[in-house]
Parts: structure tokens; sequence; C-alpha cells
């Protein structure tokens, strides 16, 4: 290759380029290199590196094709054009840290056997809800109400959509909420699958579909037009891939202690296998009358996937197998029941899967004061004595009117038994206390 007279960028006499050969002041210029290259030896003798370069310099790809985002990868997986962030404590342009949000304790409240929750945030920020695990972010002091209502599954599987969620119904007289936080069950693998999780409004005018502002490891972010039902979805083309590639979801075992039975000596603890949103305060006002056993819960399951649980002090366990789904509530029954002895303080507790692999286990303790009084301890209702046949103080005699011992016969003056009448000797007649001196 004529290295003078190319027409090429990378001409190396007429070129302006940074990588001229003849004038430029890099140290890879031929005339006035310093290296051990002879600058005599003819154009064709060149040492092989040159060309070398030259080639890596031609092929050498533009910079802004470098920064753009790929929409599929190498291995035809699908990858987000939206952002995906694991710090939920930083801004919306990445440059300053906010404060992660204040955990606030809603009030519950029941009608018509329906649950909500209400609250008042003080001002400005963000205020993660402990019961349902909401983010708000509030431009002003406001309150919050908000509740789980059902869903249309038919209207979401007209757009292609299933639930990913609880639908909440959220109410802010002052319309404070600019942003709102959804959480989700996903594993980082599987959000990196552009257009898997979007969020829905429902409103009276219809079903419209939002795109995510921004998704963490925890919830899925959007900005709030106007307040009414919100929830997340799920593509269900990208679902059904996803559990034919059987990916886990981010899941918790719960346990919760029945009342035992005294009669039975029996006592049942309950095992739930739940998504991850789905919080501890959720289930326990459901299970008002269940103990909550403390215990780690997290653990990844996959959906429609058989379990078994495992208890070797159990005296059964039903049912002996049960697959996972993703429950939205609102009421959470338990996946496994396991029956044991009431005299019995610790059980160790396993959830395996349909390969026999354990993917849960925890030794529990029973504590003592979670048993009840046995019935038969406890008096009836009808052996209290009702307050209106407690004497009042009234009747009591006073000490005035009790007899002295003065006037109490003795004992000699006491008839002996034998010249005591019999029954049948006696007529029947009534004897006053004057006949009876007389």
């Amino acid at each position: 290759m004529n290295l003078d007279e190319s027409e090429d960028d990378t001409n190396l006499d007429e070129s302006e380029d940074d990588t001229n050969l003849d004038e430029s002041e890099d140290d890879t210029n031929l005339d006035e290199s310093e290296d051990d290259m002879n600058p005599h030896e003819s154009e064709d003798d060149m040492n092989p590196h040159v060309d070398q370069k030259l080639d890596e310099l031609r092929h050498e790809p533009d910079e802004s094709e470098d920064q753009k985002k790929l929409d599929v990868s190498e291995d035809n997986t699908i990858v987000p054009m939206f952002e995906v962030d694991t710090n939920l404590s930083v801004s919306e342009d990445n440059t300053e840290p906010m404060k992660p949000p204040t955990i606030i304790t809603p009030k519950l409240q029941t009608e018509s056997a329906q649950l909500s929750y209400r609250f008042r945030c003080p001002g400005p920020g963000a205020f993660q809800c402990k019961s349902t695990g909401l983010v708000f972010v509030v431009d002003q002091e406001a309150e919050l109400l908000y509740r789980m209502v059902q869903w249309d599954e038919s209207l979401l599987q007209s757009a292609g959509k299933t639930p990913a969620g609880p639908l909440f119904n959220i109410q802010c007289p002052e319309a404070a909420v600019c942003e709102l936080h959804l959480p989700h069950c996903e594993t980082n693998e599987t959000l990196l699958y552009e257009g898997l999780l979007s969020v829905v409004h429902v409103t009276d005018d219809g079903m419209s579909i939002l795109e995510p502002l921004k998704i963490t490891d925890t919830h899925v972010i959007i900005k709030v037009p106007h307040l009414s039902s919100f929830g997340l979805v799920w593509s269900l083309n990208m679902l059904w891939n996803l559990w034919s590639n059987r990916k886990p979801v981010s899941s918790q075992v719960l346990l919760f202690l029945q009342p035992s039975n005294p009669n039975a000596q029996k006592q049942n603890l309950n095992v739930h296998l739940l998504p991850s949103y789905i919080t501890l305060e959720m289930v326990k006002a459901k299970l008002d009358n269940c103990v909550y056993i403390c215990a780690p819960s997290n653990c990844k399951l996959i959906t429609n996937q058989s379990y078994t649980a495992h208890c070797g002090e159990a005296c059964k366990i039903q049912p002996k197998r049960a697959e996972f789904d993703l429950d939205l509530g609102p009421n959470y029954h338990p996946t496994f029941e396991i029956r044991l002895p009431t005299n019995i303080e610790e059980a160790t507790i396993t959830v395996r899967d349909q390969t026999n692999t354990d993917v849960w286990e925890h030794e529990v303790y029973l504590s003592g004061p979670r048993r009840e009084t046995p019935q038969g301890s406890v008096p009836s209702v009808g052996s209290i004595p009702s307050m209106d046949s407690v004497p009042s103080m009234g009747s009591v005699p006073s000490m005035g009117s009790v007899p002295s011992m003065d006037i109490v016969p003795s004992m000699d003056s006491v008839p002996s038994m034998g010249s005591v009448p019999s029954m049948d000797k006696r007529p029947y007649q009534t004897i006053t206390t004057q006949q009876r001196r007389g």
C-alpha cells in the first residue's frame, strides 16, 4: 500500500489527522521517531506494526456509538431501556443523595370488613408505610387514606396484563402526592427484561398503563398524575417466558401458631408461603387470633412449582404438597398446617422444592405463654352469682341484733334425745313459742 499517495484518512504525508506519521508529534512519527525503527528503510520494508496500527485506526468505533444503549444483547436477551437502580437514596438525576424514606405506622380502620390505612404526613418528604411497603413522596403536609381493592382481571387480560401485586386505592384531599413507590418481588435478574413490569392506573374513566420512572431492587417508582387506584402488573407474554425458564421470585415464609386445643392436646402451626411484597402487618391484620412466630423469612421460590413442608416433631402435616402462587390477598390462607403436641417446645420446620432441595429451614421456639388455660379450670358463667343475689349492706344484721350469750340456752336445758317424742307419735300441729313455754 502506497503510504504517500493514499487518499485514506490515514495518509502519512498529507493527513491532518493526529495519526499523520510525517508531521505528527506523536511517538509514532516515522521521520523523527526515537524508536528502534530504521528511518532509511523503504516504505515497503516498514515495520509491519505500522500497518496494524493503521488498521486499528480505520476500524476504531465511534465514541457516540459506544455510548448508545443496546436493545438486544448478544444472546438475544432483552435488556431494559429504562433505568434500573438498586439504591433508593439517590435523586432523579443521580447527583444529589436523598434522605431514606421515613418509616410510618398508619392507623388501621375497619369498615364493612374492609381494612384501610390512614396517616398524616407532617410535611414534604418520602414516607414508607410499615404495613403495606408503599412509599409516598409528598410536597406538603397531607393526610393519606389508602386500602387494597379487588382487581378486575378480565379487564387486565384484555390488555395483555396480569396482577403483579395488590391494587391500592389511594386518596389524598390535598393532592400532595407527587411520586409513588410500589413494592415488587422481582429478582435483579428478571428486572433485566424490558417491559416486564408496569403500573396500572385505574380511574372511573377506565384503565391506563404507566411506564416506570425508575425500578429499584424493591420498588417500582412512578410519577403520580392524579390519585385513584394503582397496582403493579406483568406483561403476560413475558411472564410465560419467565415461567418457562423457571425464574424465582423474592418470597418469604411466615409462621403463625393457632390457639391450642386442650381437649385434643394438639396445636396447629400454620406455614404461609408468600411473595415478598405482602407485608407482615397485612397478614397479621387477618390472623388476629393467631400468634406470629418470629423467624428469618426471606427465600426464593418459583411460581407454580410444588413445595413440601417437613417437621420431625409433627403428628400430621397437610397438605402433603402445595404449589406456590402469588397470593394477592385480601385473605391469606396457610399453605401448610403442621399439627404438633402441646408439650412440644421446639420444632425444626423445613420447606423443600420438588427436587427435594431445602429452600428454607428454621428451628422455631413455641413458648409456653401462648398456651390457653384449660377450660375445666375456668368456672362457667352460670356458676358465678349475679349481682342481684349478693345481699346488700342493709340486709346484713348489725351487731346489736345478734343475741347475747345470756339468752342462749345452756346445755342443761336442752332435752335429751330420749325425751323427744318420735315423729310418728307427734300430731301434726303448729306449736307456738308461747305454748312451748307453758
